[in-house]
């Protein structure tokens, strides 16, 4: 069990907090709204009433011993940089902060944020993956430069086996894990001798370049 502690309890921060204390985590919420921090108080381990921006308030807080914070601020670009500034200068483990625009998140990423999420964006980037190609169900960013997708097998690569279809040096992915269309039982690190049925859905990883080639794939 980890210790967090989120900052802003609009729609995404309520989300974060709500769903880690779901998962058995320590989770304070923060918020100067009343209302919206008694809408948590229930699915939280505790909440504070109290402006964030205010270095008295966040220091009361014990930032130190806290195992992750997460800036989650509906409002103003200028409110997350002055917290996450304060943070890192209170000695925060590990910063998440919510970015608005891509100027923002170059702003927190310099400040020392340690994850910068853009929801919009991020969701936006899944979307248009899963819907642009068939075969896609999802796509999750896990750097710049690679990813994790899930998808259905391409019929050029069914009833052959992972080593078969040579996907490694062909494509340039990994297949983490397949889920039978027959079964729907999942096997995690399939070896190469796994065969690939019609309907099976893959997790693959590999770069942006190569998930892109394989996405064009029926």
């Amino acid at each position: 069990m980890s210790s967090f502690l989120v900052i802003g309890m609009g729609r995404f921060g309520s989300a974060v907090a709500t769903e880690l204390y779901r998962m058995k985590h320590e989770v304070l919420a923060v918020d100067e709204l009343e209302e919206l921090g008694a809408a948590v108080a229930d699915s939280v381990t505790n909440v504070i009433i109290g402006d964030a921006k205010d270095e008295a308030v966040l220091r009361s807080l014990g930032v130190p011993n806290f195992d992750c914070v997460v800036v989650a601020m509906a409002g103003g670009i200028e409110d997350s940089i002055l917290i996450t500034m304060m943070l890192k200068e209170l000695g925060a483990q590990h910063i998440v902060c919510k970015a608005q625009n891509e100027r923002h998140a170059r702003v927190l990423d310099l400040l020392g944020a340690d994850k910068i999420i853009r929801p919009e964006y991020d969701m936006g980037i899944r979307v248009a993956r899963s819907i642009g190609h068939y075969n896609i169900i999802d796509y999750l960013e896990i750097s710049p430069e690679y990813g994790i997708m899930e998808m259905v097998t391409p019929k050029q690569w069914v009833d052959k086996s992972i080593i078969k279809n040579d996907l490694r040096r062909k494509y340039g992915i990994t297949v983490v894990a397949i889920r039978s269309a027959e079964t729907g039982n999942i096997k995690f690190s399939p070896n190469a001798d796994s065969a690939l049925c019609a309907g099976d859905v893959l997790t693959v990883i590999g770069s942006k370049q190569e998930l892109d080639e394989i996405s064009a794939l029926k």
